[in-house]
């Protein structure tokens, strides 16, 4: 009996303190502004008290995968409807709803702007997070199969003329030959084909070829088949993002 007693007290103690994640801050009402104010770019997940589940694990991958950006802070906001409702305060200013059914709710704050952008898609998807970090503050984060120097390569494609397109992917190409891995290798090669599609067709051709792939991967697929498609879709990722990433960065 008083073993079971003890692992109960120890059950209510972790759930009392909290899980600390790896990489990341937790804010409240006393110091958010003062932090939020320090950081080029901060990512705030709103969310319960004690939060747990698929979407805590989320968060972690997220946080995981951010953690050599230093322009990037992850931080936490929890939020208490019950007793001295901690942080209700910051929950109303920034629209965000405190029932727990709505919650995880996602924010990137940018140093300089009075609001933050909101993510509004899959709470479960931390690729599709770290698609819209990378979209909205043209930071690298990297996604499984992504190259960081072709990744690069791609920033400045969609910025260059027919030439210097050209100029890009024979840098590309001969970038490739470098490289050793058998799986790098494929997605250097994934690279060189959408860029030349790109020219070939035009930009439209990622957003398309996305569409295209997603309905692909729906269906009844081999596991390795969908990680094939997987992994294209990642670089589409970066394709799409450095297409449309925002100006000022």
């Amino acid at each position: 009996m008083k073993i079971f007693l003890f692992v109960i007290f120890c059950l209510l103690f972790a759930l009392t303190v909290g899980e600390n994640v790896k990489g990341t801050v937790q804010l409240n009402s006393g110091v958010f502004d003062k932090i939020i104010s320090k950081h080029k770019f901060v990512l705030v997940k709103f969310d319960e008290t004690y939060p747990y589940g698929d979407k805590q694990d989320t968060f972690k991958s997220v946080a995981e995968a951010c953690i050599a950006q230093k322009d990037l802070l992850i931080a936490e906001v929890q939020i208490a409807d019950y007793g001295d409702k901690d942080n209700v305060d910051l929950a109303e200013r920034y629209g965000v709803p405190t029932n727990k059914d709505n919650l995880p709710v996602y924010m990137l704050f940018r140093l300089g702007s009075d609001q933050p952008v909101k993510y509004t898609g899959d709470n479960l998807d931390a690729d599709d997070i770290k698609k819209f970090i990378m979209t909205e503050s043209g930071l690298w984060l990297g996604l499984p199969a992504c190259l960081e120097q072709f990744d690069r390569l791609v920033k400045q494609f969609f910025k260059a003329s027919a030439d210097g397109k050209s100029k890009l992917i024979a840098e590309a190409e001969k970038e490739a030959e470098s490289l050793t891995a058998e799986k790098d290798k494929a997605s250097a090669n994934m690279y060189i084909k959408t860029m030349q599609k790109v020219v070939e067709k035009g930009a439209d051709f990622v957003g398309t070829e996305i569409e295209r792939l997603e309905k692909l991967k729906s269906g009844k697929l081999s596991d390795k088949k969908k990680e094939q498609i997987g992994d294209r879709l990642n670089i589409l990722a970066t394709f799409s993002v450095s297409k449309d990433i925002k100006d000022e960065l």
